[in-house]
């Protein structure tokens, strides 16, 4: 049984081998950069006022200034500013040649004539200049990097209309057990609906990652090698809940074994996740993940959302944040590290009623998760924690 990090360290260092291709700019989002992204041209492209007003010298400003033209965004100005003149302009307009700065059109006066006059004490340049944020040739976006929609303004801006992105891994969802039925079936007794599949394939969804749906294998070994050769024909990653701990019908190890695959580990020292199995054959991947609801959850953001991340380029950090803790938890058993489902509020982390891995209501709840390590009983009121939020 290995430790949560190690496991962790295993997925990571075996990800899925992915090509990459070229693919529209609006097709971008959630996929990772398989190359740096540098800029065609200056940002800003050339002086541009910052707000509407007035263009104008700052030496002229104790003067009436003559308005000689408006410069309205998208228009060349046609004029040099002169002693004692000014230009109207709108906010992103060109900076006319002579200007060094923008009068607030709130901080002037209109004279009879049409001059206007600077009526208050200070001003700032109000100029963006030519090049300040971005110069031509700069790097703008680095290879590995998560394309969000700030990401994808950047792109745009720097005329990367088809980026070079990484090939999505092809992902299959499986479920197992006699006990299992589909959602829209009533249970009969000994029976229960399957919840895994659908929350999966929305965590995968949330990746911007697409996941199939083989069905429900039974727990008979033939059975559930040729569903498991099916789905693997057309995914590089299969995803399977149930089957791998130690009872007689948990049959997933053996078969997989039997496949050719590698099981790089079996058990994890963790709670709830214990029998997680994660195994590998040239470029196919296996997670075997407990049935209970709760597990598979917490088991894909731990172990599987890194490893995607991973085979696409990109060193997934999830959000975590140093909290105080707001209610004394304690438990009895220490010999695992446990995942405590929290919700954040008033600066605090609180623990969410948790009645273990079969209860996934209360994650509907849950904002984030505490660890507390293994050989520990008890987090006290007030203890410093690190949350990780979901």
């Amino acid at each position: 049984m290995i430790t949560l990090s190690r496991a962790l360290d295993i997925v990571c260092s075996h990800p899925l081998q992915t090509a990459s291709e070229a693919i529209p700019l609006n097709e971008c989002h959630l996929r990772v950069l398989a190359e740096d992204v540098s800029s065609d041209l200056d940002i800003p492209p050339f002086d541009k006022s910052a707000m509407d007003g007035f263009a104008c010298r700052r030496e002229d400003l104790t003067a009436d200034l003559e308005v000689t033209e408006e410069i309205p965004a998208g228009k060349i100005p046609s004029g040099t500013i002169g002693k004692n003149q000014c230009a109207r302009i709108m906010t992103g307009s060109m900076l006319p040649p002579g200007a060094d700065c923008v009068i607030k059109l709130e901080d002037t006066a209109t004279l009879p004539g049409g001059s206007i006059r600077f009526i208050a004490s200070y001003t700032t340049d109000n100029i963006c200049l030519k090049g300040e944020d971005v110069r031509k040739g700069d790097i703008v976006l680095n290879k590995g990097s998560l394309l969000k929609a700030p990401h994808l303004a950047v792109l745009a801006s720097t005329g990367h209309v088809l980026p070079r992105v990484y090939r999505q891994p092809r992902i299959c969802v499986l479920s197992t057990g006699d006990e299992i039925v589909e959602p829209d079936v009533t249970p009969a007794a000994a029976q229960i609906r399957n919840s895994n599949a659908g929350q999966l394939i929305a965590q995968a969804a949330a990746m911007g990652l697409k996941a199939c749906y083989a069905g429900i294998a039974a727990d008979e070994a033939h059975e559930l090698k040729k569903k498991i050769e099916f789905a693997l024909q057309d995914c590089e990653l299969l995803l399977l809940t149930g089957g791998v701990s130690a009872g007689d019908y948990d049959l997933v190890p053996l078969i997989l074994q039997q496949m050719g695959f590698d099981i790089h580990f079996h058990k994890i020292a963790v709670q709830p996740g214990n029998p997680t199995l994660f195994a590998g054959s040239q470029n196919k991947r296996v997670f075997g993940l407990p049935g209970n609801p709760v597990s598979a959850f917490v088991q894909f953001e731990y172990l599987v959302k890194p490893m995607l991340y991973a085979s696409m380029g990109h060193h997934y950090r999830a959000l975590i944040q140093p909290m105080p803790f707001g209610n004394t938890f304690r438990r009895r058993n220490a010999g695992r590290t446990a995942l405590i489902p929290v919700i954040t509020a008033e600066g605090k982390a609180w623990p969410v009623e948790y009645h273990g891995s079969a209860h996934i209501h209360a994650y509907v709840h849950a904002t984030g998760i505490v660890e507390l390590e293994t050989g520990k009983t008890s987090i006290e009121t007030g203890e410093t924690v690190d949350v990780r939020f979901l």
